[in-house]
């Protein structure tokens, strides 16, 4: 059983789609392992309401931003926000702000 399902907005759509299809396929793979169990090796808290999917895959480190939307009461939703392949050892400020960004805009959307 899932224990939330994933929305892909444009911009996750585009960073999966821009890479081979090997390397989609398993972030594909890993985030729908993430539904299912709670691993937080492939599913964690960044900080805030700002959590990641986590890939590696041929020494990459494929990073997708994700926030919660549990407005729903039959479905929680796990909404990507975009992606980016992980160069250092800290996600980049940039890319949480950005997150945080969509997810308030998101919100403003809904209401």
């Amino acid at each position: 059983m899932k224990n939330f399902e994933t929305i892909f907005l444009e911009a996750a759509k585009e960073f999966i789609a821009s890479l081979d299809k090997k390397s989609a396929s398993k972030i594909f793979y890993n985030i729908d392992l993430a539904e299912q169990t709670n691993d937080t090796k492939i599913f964690k808290k960044l900080q805030g309401e700002i959590w990641e999917f986590r890939s590696k895959y041929l020494g990459n480190q494929y990073r997708l931003l994700a926030f919660w939307d549990k407005s729903n009461s039959r479905n929680t939703l796990v909404i990507a926000t975009h992606g980016f392949i992980k160069k250092t050892s800290k996600v980049p400020k940039n890319e949480i702000q950005k997150a945080e960004k969509i997810r308030s805009e998101y919100f403003a959307s809904k209401k």
